[in-house]
């Protein structure tokens, strides 16, 4: 776990629906996953200087705000990760946006887009079975990008349209989750095994674009993966709630339901 990243899951699984959390929280959740203060405040301060988070004074206390930006990549995580997929109407969504030209823009599209459950038919080509029409066009206009947007029902084979995915990579990263461990009883153990699983649920979403059960190869894992960690972040969440009632954090992050 890099510590930029981290602080990204700590904002998505304890400080949401807020967008901004005492820095002295954020040293204390990140301390007790083994980074030292220095290392938290150096990556808050490159994280600042590339605007995702902007420091903030509240009185005499320190915080840190996630940019509109950064808040939108935490809600479109929250929504994957947490919410119901919506029924499935048979239909595919198809984007094919203008851009971006520039190499390294282009691929931090290609991975926003992959978050939103589209995967890539061939370059510049998306394919989305339960990507959202409304977040697709809030992306877009993110990049500044027009695009041509179709939904409609495929006249080919399945199997092809399933190459769009990089299924086997989520196939191998789920079988890598500890959704079997031990449940600790100790709440900063509990923290730890929460933010941690959360930390790895939240990378698959990069490669599993929770596709609707009928079109996912037989005994494919992301949908059992998916409940199982849903029971165990409801466990996870009640054990560790000493430790997180302690840091000082929004109660309005803290009385938030489950999902």
């Amino acid at each position: 776990m890099r510590a930029r990243s981290t602080i990204f899951t700590l904002f998505v699984e304890h400080v949401y629906p807020e967008r901004r959390a005492p820095l002295k929280a954020l040293i204390a959740m990140m301390v007790a996953l083994g980074f030292s203060e220095a290392a938290v405040r150096a990556a808050l301060s490159r994280s600042a200087k590339r605007g995702w988070v902007v420091p903030e004074k509240r009185g005499r206390v320190a915080h840190y705000a996630l940019s509109p930006r950064v808040y939108w990549q935490v809600r479109q995580v929250r929504r994957r990760l947490y919410e119901p997929l919506p029924p499935w109407d048979g239909t595919f969504l198809l984007a094919l946006p203008e851009g971006p030209k520039e190499r390294g823009e282009r691929e931090r599209f290609r991975r926003e887009m992959a978050l939103l459950g589209y995967g890539s038919l061939q370059s510049g080509v998306y394919l989305g079975a339960s990507a959202d029409p409304r977040a697709t066009e809030e992306l877009l206009g993110f990049y500044g990008l027009s695009a041509a947007l179709f939904q409609g029902r495929p006249l080919g084979r399945q199997e092809d349209l399933l190459r769009a995915f990089p299924l086997e990579a989520a196939w191998a990263h789920y079988q890598g989750l500890p959704l079997e461990a031990p449940l600790p009883e100790d709440p900063l153990e509990a923290f730890r095994a929460l933010t941690r699983l959360a930390h790895e649920m939240r990378k698959v979403l990069f490669l599993d674009p929770l596709l609707p059960e009928p079109l996912l190869p037989e005994g494919f894992p992301g949908p059992q993966a998916r409940r199982r960690f849903l029971e165990l972040r409801r466990a996870l969440k009640e054990r560790a709630e000493p430790f997180l009632k302690g840091l000082g954090l929004p109660l309005s992050a803290l009385s938030q339901s489950p999902g």
